[in-house]
C-alpha cells in the first residue's frame, strides 16, 4: 500500500517549495509550517514502506525515459535507512527553523529553498539509476548555493556560496566523467537487457561489474570518488565546508548533518560492489578518508567560531565514514553497515550540536567562543542537550557515537593487520582530537565566568523541542539499534557474488564464517565478510569475529575519556590546572598554522587560482590574440591590401576597358608571334 505512494516522498517537498515560493509571503512565518508538514508526510510514507518491506523486501518502480535510460525508484535497506534519517532530521530542523527564522524578511524564500533542498536529497537517495541520482545530486548543489548565500547582501555569505558551488563542481565533473565511462563500458558489452532493465540502473550495474575490464573499473571508481570528495568535503575539496557557516544555522544543520555532505558517502556505499571490484579503489577511499579525519580535527582545535568548530568536526567525521567504507578492502561488505551506522548516528548528534549552537547564538548574539562563558546558568535545556551531543561526538561509552565511530576504528585495525596500519593510526589520533575540541567548545560556552553582556534567557520551545528529541536519539540510538541495523543493511548486497568481484579487485576469496566470503588480499591475509576480523581456516572457518586484542577493543574508551579530561584541565574552571597560554602563544608557529587552516586559502586562492590558473589563462589569452588571431589578422590584412590595389583597376569607364582589351589582344598576338619564331608553338 505505502509503496504505491513512494513518489510522495519527493512530491510533497516539491509541492511545499511551490507553495512557499508563491504564497509564503502572505502566510505566517513565511509558510514554514507547510515545509514541516511536507517532510513529515515524507517521513510517514517512509515509515509505512519500512513496515511493509522489513526485513528484506525492496520496492522497485521504473518507467522508460529515453534511449537506454529510465526514471525509477529503488527503496532497498540502504536507501530506506537514509530516507528515514533524512526525512526525520529535516522535519525537526524545519520545526526549529520556524522559531529561528521568525521575523526574517526572507523567511518565505528560505522555506521554499529548504523544501526544494529536502526534495533533492530524498530524490537522490531513492533513485534507481546513476543518471537520475546525478540529476538530483546537481539539484542539491544548486540548493546549497542558494541557502549558504541566503543572506546574499553580506559579501562573506555571497563569497561562501560561490566558493561552495565552484568547489563542488570540480568533483561533479569527475563524477560525470565516471558515469560516462561506466555507460560506455556497459554499452560496449551489448547486453541483452530484459524488459524493465536499463543501462545505469543499479541492479544492472551490479550484475555486470565482473564483465568490465579492471583498469576501466579503477578509472570509473576514481571518477565517482572525485564526486564524493567534492560533495562530502574530503581533502582537498573540503575548503568550502567551513565557509558554508555563513548561512543560517538551520542551513548548517541540514548541510553538515543530514543531507548534502552525506550524499558522497551514500554514493560510495551505493556503488560499493564497483569500488570493491576496482583494483585499489577502496584503498584510495580509505586513504582519503583517514587523512581527512585527522587533518580537519587539527583545525578544530584552534577555531574560535562555534559553528566553524562544528564544521571542521563534520569534515573529520565524514572522513571517518569514508575510511569506514575504504577498509572494506579488508573486511568486506560489512564495512557498508559500519559506515552507514556512523552516518545515521552522526546525523542525530551533529544536527543536535548545530541546533544547540544556533540556540546559543540566538541568545548571546555572537559566534565567538571567547565572548561566551557561563551561558549554562541561563540555558539549562540547551546546555544539557548539547552535552549529550558532545559526549556522543566524542565517543563516550554508551552514547551513539561510541557504538558507531569506535566500530570504524576497530575494523580499521583489522584493515591494518591485512594491508596498512596508517588509516588506523590517523583515526585514533583524530578521535583523541575530537574529544578535545568538542569539550573545549562545550566548556568555553557553558562554564566559567560571563565574558560579555548577553540576554539571560533560554530559547523558545519551538526551538528546544527538536533539541530534546535529537538528544534522545543521540544518546540511545547506538545501543538500541546497532545489531539490528547491521543485519538489516547486510541484506542490501546479499545477491552479489563478492567472491567473483574479489578476483577482479586482486583478492583471493575463501569461505568465511557462516559461509560468508572472506577476502584474502595481496598481502596474504584473510578477513571474513560476514564476521569481520575472523580468519578463515579452510571450510570450518577460524577465529570468532572481533578477535582483536582486548586493548584494541577498549582503546577507544580511553581515547574519549582521556580527551575529555584533557580538555577539562584547560577549559573547565572546576578542575582547570593549566592555562592554554602556557602551552601555546600568539607567536606559536603551529598554532598560527592551524588558525590559518594550513594556509589553504592562500595556497588554493592566492597562489593556485590567482597565480597558476589566472596566469595560465593570461598566457593562453596572449597566445590566442598574438599567435592564433595574429597570423589570421595578418593574412586577412595582406589580402585586403592587395584587393585595395586591384580594385583601382575597376574604374567603371567603358573606354578604359576597351583600351585594356585592345592592349591585351596586341600583347597576346605579339607573344604568339614570338613563340612561333623560336619554335615553341
Amino acid at each position: 500500500m505505502y509503496a504505491d505512494y513512494a513518489y510522495l516522498i519527493v512530491a510533497l517537498p516539491v509541492l511545499a517549495f511551490l507553495l512557499c515560493l508563491f504564497l509564503g509571503w502572505h502566510l505566517p512565518r513565511g509558510g514554514g509550517f507547510i515545509t514541516v508538514l511536507a517532510t513529515f508526510g515524507a517521513l510517514i510514507v517512509s515509515l509505512g514502506i519500512f513496515s511493509e518491506t522489513y526485513p528484506s523486501e525492496i520496492v522497485h518502480q521504473s518507467m522508460p525515459w529515453f534511449a537506454n535510460f529510465n526514471v525509477g525508484i529503488l527503496i532497498d535497506p540502504l536507501a530506506l535507512v537514509m530516507l528515514l534519517m533524512v526525512s526525520f532530521v529535516v522535519t525537526l530542523i524545519h520545526i526549529y527553523g520556524n522559531g529561528y527564522m521568525n521575523g526574517d524578511p526572507g523567511a518565505a524564500r528560505y522555506f521554499a529553498e529548504a523544501a526544494l533542498f529536502s526534495a533533492a536529497m530524498l530524490g537522490l537517495v531513492y533513485a534507481d539509476n546513476l543518471l537520475q541520482l546525478f540529476i538530483f545530486w546537481e539539484l542539491v548543489g544548486l540548493c546549497s548555493y542558494l541557502l549558504i548565500g541566503f543572506w546574499y547582501r553580506k559579501p562573506s555569505a555571497a563569497a561562501a556560496a560561490k566558493k561552495a558551488f565552484l568547489t563542488t563542481r570540480v568533483g561533479d565533473v569527475l563524477f560525470l566523467a565516471g558515469i560516462i565511462l561506466l555507460y560506455n563500458n556497459l554499452a560496449n558489452l551489448n547486453l541483452a537487457l530484459k524488459p524493465g532493465e536499463y543501462l545505469l540502473q543499479f541492479p544492472v550495474i551490479y550484475a555486470h561489474i565482473s564483465q568490465i575490464a579492471p583498469d576501466q573499473l579503477t578509472l570509473i571508481a576514481l571518477g565517482l570518488l572525485g564526486g564524493a570528495v567534492g560533495k562530502s568535503g574530503q581533502f582537498p575539496l573540503h575548503v568550502w565546508l567551513p565557509d558554508a557557516m555563513e548561512g543560517p544555522t538551520t542551513v548548517s544543520a541540514m548541510i553538515h548533518a543530514a543531507t548534502m555532505v552525506t550524499a558522497g558517502v551514500y554514493l560510495v556505499a551505493r556503488m560499493f560492489p564497483l569500488f570493491y571490484a576496482a583494483p585499489h579503489g577502496l584503498t584510495a577511499v580509505a586513504a582519503v578518508g583517514a587523512f581527512t579525519a585527522l587533518f580537519a580535527a587539527t583545525m578544530g582545535l584552534t577555531s574560535f567560531d562555534i559553528k566553524r568548530v562544528l564544521a571542521f568536526s563534520t569534515v573529520s567525521q565524514l572522513g571517518f565514514m569514508m575510511a569506514g567504507l575504504g577498509v572494506g578492502a579488508a573486511v568486506g561488505a560489512v564495512a557498508v553497515g559500519v559506515s552507514m551506522f556512523h552516518l545515521i548516528g552522526h546525523s542525530f548528534f551533529k544536527s543536535l550540536l548545530f541546533l544547540c549552537a544556533g540556540s546559543v547564538i540566538h541568545a548571546v548574539n555572537t559566534n565567538d567562543l571567547r565572548e561566551m562563558g557561563g551561558v549554562g546558568k541561563y540555558m539549562k535545556w540547551t546546555m544539557y542537550t548539547m552535552l549529550i551531543g558532545s559526549l556522543s561526538l566524542a565517543g563516550f561509552p554508551l552514547f551513539t557515537g561510541f557504538f558507531s565511530k569506535d566500530e570504524i576504528i576497530v575494523i580499521a585495525y583489522e584493515y591494518g593487520t591485512l594491508i596498512n596500519f596508517l588509516p588506523y593510526i590517523f583515526l585514533v589520533l583524530a578521535a583523541v582530537l575530537t574529544a578535545i575540541y568538542t569539550f573545549r567548545m562545550w566548556f568555553s560556552v557553558f562554564t566559567g565566568k560571563e565574558r560579555s553582556n548577553y540576554a539571560h534567557h533560554e530559547s523558545p520551545w519551538v526551538m528546544l523541542g527538536p533539541l530534546v528529541i535529537l538528544a534522545v536519539f543521540a544518546f540511545g540510538f547506538g545501543w538500541a539499534a546497532q545489531d539490528d541495523f547491521y543485519s538489516y543493511l547486510d541484506s542490501t548486497f546479499e545477491d552479489i557474488d563478492f567472491v567473483e568481484l574479489s578476483v577482479i579487485g586482486g583478492h583471493a576469496m575463501l569461505e568465511g564464517e557462516h559461509g560468508a566470503p572472506a577476502a584474502e588480499g595481496e598481502h596474504g591475509a584473510v578477513a571474513a565478510e560476514g564476521g569481520h576480523g575472523a580468519a578463515a581456516e579452510g571450510e570450518a572457518g577460524g577465529e570468532e569475529a572481533h578477535g582483536e586484542p582486548w586493548y584494541i577493543q577498549i582503546l577507544p574508551i580511553f581515547v574519549a575519556i582521556g580527551g575529555i579530561l584533557l580538555a577539562g584541565l584547560f577549559y573547565w574552571d572546576k578542575i582547570k590546572k593549566f592555562d592554554p597560554s602556557q602551552v601555546t602563544g600568539e607567536k606559536d608557529p603551529i598554532r598560527k598554522l592551524l588558525l590559518k587552516g594550513y594556509y589553504q586559502h592562500e595556497i588554493m586562492t592566492g597562489w593556485f587560482a590567482e597565480t597558476v590558473v589566472y596566469g595560465t589563462a593570461l598566457i593562453c589569452n596572449t597566445i590566442d590574440i598574438k599567435l592564433v588571431d595574429g597570423w589570421l589578422n595578418w593574412l586577412s590584412a595582406l589580402v585586403l591590401g592587395f584587393a585595395q590595389h586591384v580594385r583601382k583597376v575597376q574604374t567603371g569607364i567603358v573606354q578604359n576597358y576597351v583600351t585594356a582589351l585592345v592592349l591585351g589582344v596586341v600583347v597576346l598576338v605579339v607573344v604568339i608571334t614570338l613563340a612561333k619564331e623560336v619554335g615553341l608553338v
